[in-house]
């Protein structure tokens, strides 16, 4: 599958828009200020692909990616910090519950901070990962960020607080870097049956 070869499809504003055709989807979520554009753009090798922003919360909808025609990369809302109203906040919550219950992910990819023990919100993220019943894998991204020595216990937090069962990979990742992104891959690819 050829990771640079992505097309936007559509922003979905609601569970209508949602598109059609079935390929399988791999969706993003992750806290405002996670960095999770960054993640998306190291993935696809793009500098500038999703767009980052200096305020998080820039990503308001659901927005469709199709990867070399072979699947969609959905990028879901981020929460928490972003600056927005609480009516706009209720409908953010409102579109995912509707996106989560339409029981389209084939791979969801949970991205949180490997400097922090994990936010209520990651939390809550996690768990709708885990009733929908799809694959996860959850990527800890800013590794560059965090000194060798603290490392495996920010894992094992990570781990135990969004209680992950043994078999979810949580992937050491850097966006700034490129660490992790092969093993996201390859996680992408067995899922589109690559």
């Amino acid at each position: 599958m050829n990771f640079q070869k992505v097309e936007f499809l559509i922003s979905a504003a609601n569970p209508k828009d949602f598109p059609n055709t079935r390929l399988p989807e791999i969706a993003f979520a992750g806290k405002s200020n996670v960095g999770k554009s960054s993640v998306i753009n190291r993935l696809l090798q793009r500098k500038n692909f999703a767009r980052v922003g200096e305020k998080p919360g820039k990503t308001v909808h659901v927005n469709y990616f199709t990867i070399d025609n072979k699947c969609y990369l959905v990028d879901l809302p981020g929460y928490g910090y972003a600056q927005v109203s609480q009516a706009e906040k209720a409908r953010w919550g409102k579109l995912m519950e509707d996106y989560f219950a339409a029981s389209r992910i084939d791979l969801g990819v949970l991205i949180v901070d490997a400097r922090h023990a994990p936010t209520n919100n990651d939390v809550t993220m996690a768990q709708w990962f885990l009733q929908s019943g799809c694959p996860f894998v959850v990527v800890a991204n800013k590794l560059d960020k965090v000194k060798s020595s603290q490392k495996e216990e920010n894992f094992r937090i990570i781990r135990e607080d969004l209680e992950l069962p043994e078999d979810c990979p949580l992937i050491p990742f850097s966006a700034e870097k490129g660490n992790g992104r092969d093993e996201l891959v390859r996680h992408i690819l067995s899922c589109c049956g690559e």
